[in-house]
Parts: structure tokens; sequence; C-alpha cells
């Protein structure tokens, strides 16, 4: 079974993660990606790759990767949120936060430890593409 991510990102954030998911390609296409409404389409439309698309992050699609992480359903999560510009769905956010902390699932808020992210769950299950 392929390792599990979400990718999210916040608006300001969404070039950011299509040129991170663009330059790993490779490694991502050996994993199951989840991702938010538009991010989600955005890797979709910019990529090769195949995205499970949640509702936008607003609408409750972060609430929905969170129920993944509390059901074990998430190997690792690649959220590069704004933290400078305040959220509406705020509540939503620090909620998925929390719930990767109990759970103990790696959550990357920036690109560098999301390139550390990936890399290490790619060799730990043995992937070829590292």
């Amino acid at each position: 079974m392929s390792p599990r991510i979400a990718l999210i990102a916040h608006d300001d954030e969404k070039p950011e993660m299509i040129e991170f998911v663009q330059k790993h390609e490779q490694i991502l296409s050996e994993f199951d990606l989840v991702g938010t409404g538009t991010t989600g389409q955005r890797i979709i439309e910019e990529t090769d790759l195949s995205v499970e698309r949640k509702k936008s992050g607003p609408i409750g699609g972060d609430a929905q990767i969170a129920a993944e992480v509390a059901e074990e359903q998430m190997d690792a999560i690649v959220f590069l949120r704004d933290p400078l510009t305040a959220q509406p769905h705020e509540p939503d956010i620090s909620a998925l936060l929390r719930i990767c902390d109990v759970h103990d699932i790696p959550l990357a808020t920036t690109r560098s430890s999301a390139e550390y992210i990936i890399h290490g769950i790619a060799r730990d299950a043995g992937l070829d593409a590292v």
C-alpha cells in the first residue's frame, strides 16, 4: 500500500506548493495524494499526478483531512500555510495541527521540512523513487 499524504496550501503559498510538487513529482507519483479543493486541482492541472480532492479548506477540507488522521488513514501532511494572514477557518487549521500531534503524524509547514518528510517516508516504505 502506498503512503498516503495530504497536500494543503493557503492562497499565497499555492505557487510554492506547485513548485515543490513539480520538483518532487517522481517521488510523489509513488504516494497516494490527497489535497484540499483548489490546491488539489492546481496540482492535477500542473502535473501528471493524481490527487483525491477534498473540499476547499474554508468549507471543511482541513476538517476532512483531520478526520483521516484521526482514523489513522494518513501518513503525513504537507501544509504550506501563511502564518502572517488570519484565516477565516483558523479553528479547523488549529484542529488539524492538534490532531497531527495527538496521532504522531508528521506535519510539514515549510518546503524544507516537506522535503525531509517525503524522502523519509519514501525511504521507510522502500520506494524506488528515493
